[in-house]
């Protein structure tokens, strides 16, 4: 019984630790602290994390809770697919607004590639919610893997410890929904596979 309420704790730990709206602002730790953009001014790393974490966390959290609160929902009822579909989409503007004020900024394209992954793992994710439920924790770990792979051919770099890593994360994030019963099997290898391919296809174009 200790063992099953462990198992339970573990797995919610997980699952909000790895909450797919993190991946911009985790993207770009990442580029700060392990690339040459780690010489960049700390008022200009924080300033644009701050940017980034406003615009993909806070706003569309605010806006999903004003929306829930107006139209009387519990908080529970958003893990109902049919329930999902507004959350999706004010996440999605919110994305754009900020993918459009980085542009602006002229800020680097591998930096705007980050919003681009998370923008198209997003939209692909709520168009495949509106016929089957997919893991979207799942797609967001494996944007994480696409990323990665990515930016290791951006920057000329071996990915393999890390790419380890992250690939038992995203089996430990996709276990976790799993034990939370959340999610099927296929649903979790789905979502990691459209995280892959965004991850990677949105840095590798833009």
């Amino acid at each position: 019984m200790k063992r099953h309420g462990f198992l339970l704790t573990s797995a919610k730990l997980l699952s909000m630790a790895f909450r797919p709206y993190y991946i911009p602002t985790v993207g770009l730790i990442a580029l700060f602290t392990f690339t040459y953009l780690n010489i960049l001014p700390w008022a200009y790393k924080l300033t644009v994390l701050l940017m980034v974490y406003s615009f993909t966390v806070i706003l569309p959290r605010i806006c999903v809770f004003v929306y829930r609160k107006i139209n009387g929902w519990a908080p529970h009822q958003f893990r109902l697919r049919e329930y999902r579909a507004i959350p999706y989409i004010l996440f999605i503007i919110s994305y754009i607004a900020c993918l459009h004020l980085m542009i602006r900024l002229h800020l680097p394209h591998y930096m705007c590639g980050i919003l681009v992954s998370a923008l198209l793992i997003q939209a692909i994710c709520a168009t495949v919610n509106i016929w089957w439920k997919i893991s979207i924790h799942s797609a967001g770990a494996g944007g994480i893997i696409g990323a990665l792979i990515a930016y290791s051919i951006l920057f000329m770099f071996n990915p393999i410890w890390w790419l380890c890593l992250m690939i038992v994360l995203s089996g430990a994030v996709g276990t976790s929904r799993m034990i939370l019963r959340q999610h099927s099997l296929m649903q979790i290898v789905l979502g990691t596979i459209v995280g892959v391919v965004c991850g990677f296809g949105g840095i590798i174009l833009t």
